[in-house]
């Protein structure tokens, strides 16, 4: 098989009731197959799938283990050149999936890629999660093309350009199967959130590209498995970002992040309790206390890391504070931080 299109789903039968439609007419191709690997679901998923999608390979796992373990234990039963690992809350388009699998036979070097994505609710604006490819700053923040923080930009057909970016959502995620077994997969401690930015540093430190291919569109709800009022997701969100850093960055590189990420943490944990978030606010202190608890674990991992690295600063990197330009300076748009992204290059590939 060429490309498997693998759907992750946790008591998501309505979306999969929603979106599978769409999935279906527009990605049955020769060489694609479609799997929905359930996550130990308790609502009525499987039976929906049995009775209305009996076509569709279905991968049943025996209990829930996260977006990261769940694709990691789905994944070992798929045989494919290309794995398209896709959110159950995704409206796909017509010839979504061509312009994805070219570039990737075209460009040996590209390691993964992504699609547009655009929002469903808000059909002419980019979704936070991924937007038009993804980057981080030098603290570790995440922004995207067309989508800073929370803000969201409208798609006007300014990023229409097929461009290197330093991380692909895990939303719609195009990847060479034999470089993300190469990699290990996903990180499962991450459980969810930020284990697709970590992959992708870890490919780029590697020196391979991660690109996003706006030809291909798609459109996303967001938020189906934790939304933003989850002190879950506040969490997780949290310490998987200083396990990312912990992990891909060397201690040079760590020393001069910890001071700034301490204040900034700290900033957003005191918004959180003037806002009556007290709850959010708690989450930020105990990330970081489990991040320090869980950093030994990583130590073997992290030197593994550092010895197959092959360059020493990938591109994607903004050379600035994220959290100033945007509060600060009020740079709330991807084109006015670009000149600053480490080195950022917009031609056509």
């Amino acid at each position: 098989m060429k490309v498997s299109i693998v759907i992750l789903n946790y008591n998501g039968q309505k979306l999969l009731a929603q979106f599978l439609p769409s999935v279906l007419a527009f990605s049955l191709q020769p060489n694609v197959e479609i799997i929905v690997a359930d996550n130990g679901s308790t609502d009525d998923s499987i039976a929906f799938l049995e009775k209305y999608y009996a076509s569709i390979h279905l991968i049943k796992l025996d209990k829930n283990y996260g977006f990261a373990g769940g694709y990691n234990h789905a994944l070992k039963q798929v045989k494919s050149d290309y794995f398209l690992l896709l959110n159950s809350d995704v409206q796909v388009t017509e010839n979504w999936l061509s312009p994805l699998i070219n570039q990737m036979d075209e460009h040996l070097e590209i390691a993964a890629c992504q699609p547009k994505i655009l929002s469903l609710a808000q059909p002419k604006k980019f979704e936070h999660a991924g937007a038009c490819g993804g980057f981080i700053d030098k603290y570790g923040y995440p922004f995207c093309r067309g989508r800073v923080f929370t803000t969201l930009e409208q798609d006007n057909g300014q990023y229409e350009t097929i461009t290197d970016i330093f991380w692909a959502s895990g939303a719609c995620l195009f990847i060479r199967s034999s470089l993300f077994f190469e990699m290990g997969g996903f990180d499962d401690t991450f459980f969810a959130h930020m284990e697709e930015i970590d992959l992708c540093w870890r490919l780029k430190n590697r020196g391979y590209r991660i690109v996003c291919v706006p030809q291909s569109t798609i459109y996303h709800v967001g938020g189906g498995s934790l939304d933003s009022k989850n002190v879950r997701k506040t969490y997780l969100n949290f310490r998987n970002n200083w396990l990312m850093l912990y992990k891909n960055m060397t201690d040079k590189e760590l020393r001069p992040i910890y001071f700034f990420r301490f204040f900034f943490d700290y900033i957003a944990a005191f918004q959180m309790i003037v806002t009556f978030q007290r709850g959010h606010a708690y989450q930020v202190w105990k990330a970081r206390h489990d991040f320090k608890m869980m950093r030994p674990q990583y130590a073997a991992q992290r030197i593994e890391n550092q010895k197959k690295k092959t360059i020493t600063a990938p591109t994607g990197i903004l050379n600035r504070s994220l959290v100033l330009a945007y509060h600060l300076f009020r740079k709330k748009q991807f084109d006015q931080l670009m000149d600053s992204i480490r080195p950022f290059t917009n031609k056509e590939l």
